[in-house]
């Protein structure tokens, strides 16, 4: 049997380009899963931005061709590279050329770069004669790319069995703004479908309604996004694709993620030898400027200062329990707002210290240094925070949504004897006390304590694990029966 062939497109892949978490699972996903003994034949599309122009890549030209726009022709040329072991197409244009950033803010000009990316893409393998069996597109960046599949295969021999798998990673993400950009390039409204209305042009929503199969970054993500809290405006919507639609967790960079070998911990440790761990944390506290003592419950949070992440509900919490025994340590940057209430809450409680900067090196120690990881999301479709925080022994206490609920089991739930961290249920200051009072609480019982820093540290979070069941998903959707529709 031959090996699956995926075309798989993304607007960031870390370690070339990457933004967030997105980057991270599309530099891990693909060489995970050329890993697997099946070794499907995955291939990767990236734009390529003036930023990737400076690395040091060998990238040799492989294609030309123009794509139709409204205002003319516009040229897209292709170099293919190799990236850990994982072939890669750059696809260049003036759209591209000129971007200064992955993200620009302005919706329009991004639609622009990204429907020319994703149709370019398509052309791409075309063009080279390699025709994928599946297209697995990333988010509303490349869903241009799986309506034009849809729109095409009805009448092209080529794409003619391609399949499409559409992932999302962060639902509220539409593409609002991009509209006049897809049909700037021939892609039309969506007419009599169930799509809200309102949603008939975003490339997202045109995604989720043509894509063979939906996944999310978590199952419980895939569930979440039926509700009205978490659907966006679109979970009746996207309960008619309920069958299609799944959740598989992202992993985890284990080598790059390992305390055993981790070059920034001033002593590296394993689950073996806690004990090492210990005077990480007595010389986080001299680095950070709180009180040396080993006996202290040292919280942390490592954030983007973002409503999202629940940074807001953290100042109330913590001063609610100002009279108990504790530090903390907030380390992050984004809304000003929120890293003023942040360095208020340093300023006010001496037990607390907050560095409003992005700092991958410190924030490695505050990992490896801590105890509880504070990650009060109010909304979470995957997260890596708390799979890193496990990996390091530091115990995460978090918000029960999305991939958090999926990865964490709560000490006081039935499964005890097998849990790894605390959950509280309601995103607010006070739900959010109490969970700490109850982590306070088990931290006084070193033995039991330990139990749940070994659990977490065992715990299986690889990419190897992930690519499998996407393989299994790859297979499932090339067994589908296509459904050819007029839109």
């Amino acid at each position: 049997m031959k090996p699956l062939k995926v075309l798989f497109l993304c607007s960031e892949a870390a370690p070339l380009i990457k933004v967030g978490g997105l980057g991270d699972v599309a530099g891990s996903l693909p060489p995970a899963l050329r890993a697997l003994p099946e070794k499907p034949d995955i291939r990767v599309c990236l734009p390529l931005y003036p930023a990737i122009k400076n690395l040091d890549l060998d990238l040799i030209p492989t294609a030309s061709f123009e794509l139709v726009h409204s205002s003319g022709p516009v040229l897209a040329e292709i170099y293919q590279g190799v990236v850990n072991g994982v072939p890669f197409y750059f696809i260049d244009g003036s759209l591209i050329a000129s971007s200064r950033t992955v993200y620009s803010g302005d919706n329009y000009q991004d639609g622009l770069k990204f429907t020319f990316f994703s149709l370019a893409a398509m052309e791409l393998a075309r063009n080279i004669g390699w025709k994928p069996d599946i297209v697995h597109a990333q988010d509303w960046h490349t869903a241009p790319a799986v309506y034009n599949l849809h729109r095409v295969r009805k009448k092209d021999d080529f794409f003619l069995g391609t399949r499409s798998l559409l992932t999302v990673h962060n639902l509220p993400y539409l593409g609002q703004g991009a509209e006049p950009a897809l049909a700037e390039f021939g892609l039309p409204a969506a007419r009599g479908s169930a799509l809200p209305e309102w949603t008939s042009r975003l490339p997202l929503p045109l995604g989720l309604l043509t894509a063979d199969k939906i996944n999310t970054v978590s199952p419980g993500y895939a569930r979440e996004i039926l509700t009205a809290e978490f659907g966006a405006g679109l979970e009746k919507f996207l309960m008619t694709r309920r069958e299609d639609l799944s959740g598989i967790l992202n992993g985890l960079d284990l080598e790059s993620w390992d305390p055993e070998n981790d070059p920034e911990l001033p002593f590296n440790y394993s689950a073996a030898e806690l004990k090492d761990r210990a005077k990480n944390k007595t010389q986080l506290q001299e680095e950070i400027g709180l009180e040396r003592d080993p006996h202290q419950p040292l919280l942390a949070m490592v954030n983007r200062m973002d409503a999202q992440k629940g940074v807001d509900l953290v100042p109330d919490a913590l001063r609610a329990l100002c009279n108990h025994d504790w530090q903390a340590v907030i380390l992050g940057t984004g809304d000003p707002e929120l890293e003023r209430a942040a360095k208020q809450l340093a300023n006010d409680l001496p037990q607390v210290a907050a560095i409003l900067k992005y700092d991958d090196s410190l924030a490695r120690r505050i990992y490896a240094g801590s105890d509880i990881m504070l990650i009060p999301s109010r909304y979470e479709p995957c997260g890596l925070t708390q799979m890193i925080g496990m990996r390091y022994g530091c115990v995460p206490l978090a918000r029960a949504t999305g991939g958090l609920k999926d990865t964490i089991i709560d000490y006081h739930s039935s499964h005890r004897e097998e849990s790894t961290g605390f959950l509280f249920n309601q995103a607010a200051p006070r739900p959010l006390a109490k969970a700490v009072l109850r982590a306070l609480d088990v931290y006084k019982d070193q033995r039991h304590w330990r139990g749940l820093q070994r659990r977490g540290m065992k715990a299986d979070f690889s990419w190897e694990k992930s690519a499998s069941k996407y393989l299994d998903l790859y297979n499932e959707l090339s067994e589908l029966e296509l459904k050819i529709e007029n839109l």
